[in-house]
């Protein structure tokens, strides 16, 4: 009897296990994922994001660019804490939106070649990882105003970044693939930054 209530005990817990597993969501092959994300406070009161992340395409999107739709990704930023100064600094950029960078990734058949490229500037790369890690790659970028933060202690500073693929810039007719694929949502998600002080 003792036997047969152990017995039922394991195969219990064993059904439970398995039926959370099933309810967990499943890790895609196909993501976003931060491989660096660092900033430094400088003397002047600014942060300089230095970022890198690792991005897989999936099928469907790697067939949309070779077939001539350029995708565009958007590096964001959001500054945390401290909280009165990230409250500021988002009644600023209101207006004046300078928290994201913009990649836009394209391939040329003719060249057989792909592109990446933020604004005016551009670079070519021979195959799509080596363009992939130039996506969502920033060094040094510099954000707030001078001296936002040089009165606040390092330890309560607190941002983060995010890569995601702007599916608003896609042509008309793959915004409709956005709502019937989970493709078409690749997103890093928010992470936080690893911050350190500018040393002279």
């Amino acid at each position: 009897m003792v036997f047969s209530t152990r017995l039922f005990t394991k195969i219990s817990l064993l059904l439970c296990s398995l039926f959370l597993l099933l309810l967990m969501p499943q890790a895609r092959a196909d993501d976003i994922s931060p491989v660096r994300n660092q900033a430094l406070r400088t003397n002047g009161g600014q942060l300089l994001i230095s970022t890198r992340f690792h991005t897989q395409l999936p099928e469907t999107l790697q067939q949309a660019l070779l077939n001539g739709v350029p995708i565009t990704f958007d590096l964001s930023w959001r500054l945390t804490e401290p909280s009165l100064t990230a409250y500021r600094y988002r009644i600023s950029h209101l207006f004046n939106r300078s928290d994201t960078i913009q990649y836009r990734l394209s391939y040329h058949p003719i060249t057989r070649r792909y592109r990446v490229s933020i604004g005016t500037f551009s670079t070519e790369y021979i195959n799509l990882d080596a363009a992939l890690k130039a996506v969502g790659a920033a060094a040094n970028w510099r954000v707030l105003a001078e001296e936002a933060l040089s009165d606040v202690a390092l330890s309560d500073i607190e941002a983060q970044t995010r890569l995601k693929l702007s599916t608003a810039q896609l042509p008309k007719p793959f915004q409709i693939n956005v709502l019937s694929s989970g493709d078409w949502q690749l997103d890093s998600g928010w992470h936080n930054l690893s911050i350190e002080e500018e040393v002279n």
